[in-house]
């Protein structure tokens, strides 16, 4: 199999310990991550090769980190080193009605000054079947942006299937353009979407459908979202499978899943997660979407599989602490037909 690249920042992550707010913690739990290393580490988790393309500083955090990547089977070879620091995220965990917070410190990162023509982008794909990026890496920077569209135009040339994730983070674009601007001539070179309705609007201008579940016998309103892909596929006539995962949370802790996907003129949706329990909900949108493109892999003649696959992987990321889902196939099959009895596997 050909290994998929994924390409963005990885972070230092400083979490509060338990749900302290930030002004009362003394202490930070140190981990790393960040929305495109952890789908490529959900991928070589799921035992598909995978190498992370990223831009470190030359020190002692950043050997740290890589060596963090490779305990999970992740390539690293990709990565280039230069700048003065890595970017940071600290978090505060919520609790019940209490929201969860983040802060970031990315400003003059290794990753946030790229700039074209660093990374060679060649060799890079000379041995890769799929490329995968999302609207984190375009928003630091203009050079991150044009940095995504010489790898965009690379992957293309040399016909790699192409993956983006909207990712949208309003408090990232600050170099004076907007997310729709710059996000829109990139998206055109992809041949699966994901993202979440808040994304599609902020992206592409369409109108959320909304999903409000309190429980599991919550209908989906099928039409209208069949609509969305509609709309995708006229916006970007390349794509050929656009994916939405849907969340309504009540609480910090109580959330309600499901997914849908629009492909060949077709909707085909999941059943409804019921999360009652949430260890750490960060990374479970990158967890969907490792899920998927481990499923349509491994599923090429079954998207209905692959759509369940990857809301359960989701599903499981919100029982592991940090930002990387460390669920294997066998749990994450389990649990799509139907294991979700939490009892002790013998």
């Amino acid at each position: 199999m050909k290994k998929i690249v994924t390409f963005g920042e990885v972070l230092l992550r400083l979490t509060t310990p338990g749900n302290l707010r930030f002004s009362q913690s003394r202490d930070y739990v140190a981990t790393f991550g960040g929305s495109e290393t952890n789908v490529a580490v959900s991928l070589a988790n799921f035992g598909i090769p995978t190498e992370f393309v990223t831009r470190l500083p030359d020190n002692d955090i950043a050997r740290a980190c890589i060596s963090d990547l490779r305990s999970h089977g992740l390539r690293t070879d990709g990565i280039i080193y230069g700048g003065d620091r890595m970017g940071i995220y600290f978090l505060e965990n919520g609790a019940s009605f209490r929201n969860s917070k983040v802060v970031y410190d990315r400003s003059g990162s290794s990753f946030s000054t790229l700039r074209p023509g660093m990374i060679d982008w060649e060799t890079i794909f000379a041995d890769a079947g799929w490329f995968h990026w999302s609207g984190v890496a375009a928003a630091l920077s203009q050079d991150g942006a044009d940095t995504c569209l010489e790898a965009l135009q690379m992957a293309d040339r040399m016909g790699l299937t192409i993956s983006c994730d909207l990712n949208y983070r309003k408090n990232l674009w600050k170099y004076g353009r907007t997310a729709a601007d710059v996000m829109k001539p990139l998206v055109q070179y992809s041949d699966v979407i994901f993202g979440a309705e808040p994304e599609y609007k902020e992206i592409l201008g369409i109108a959320p459908v909304g999903f409000k579940a309190v429980n599991t016998d919550y209908r989906l309103n099928l039409e209208g979202f069949e609509e969305v892909g509609k709309q995708v596929a006229k916006l970007v006539p390349r794509c050929r499978k656009m994916f939405l995962e849907l969340r309504n949370s009540l609480s910090a802790n109580h959330n309600l899943l499901a997914a849908v996907l629009y492909s060949d003129r077709s909707l085909k949706h999941t059943g409804i997660y019921d999360i009652t329990h949430e260890v750490d909900r960060v990374g479970t949108g990158d967890a969907f979407v490792g899920g998927l493109i481990y499923g349509l892999l491994t599923y090429p003649d079954d998207d209905q599989k692959a759509l369940d696959f990857a809301l359960a992987a989701s599903c499981l990321k919100n029982t592991f602490y940090g930002d990387f889902n460390l669920a294997t196939v066998a749990e994450v099959e389990a649990l799509m037909n139907g294991d979700s009895s939490g009892r002790v596997q013998r």
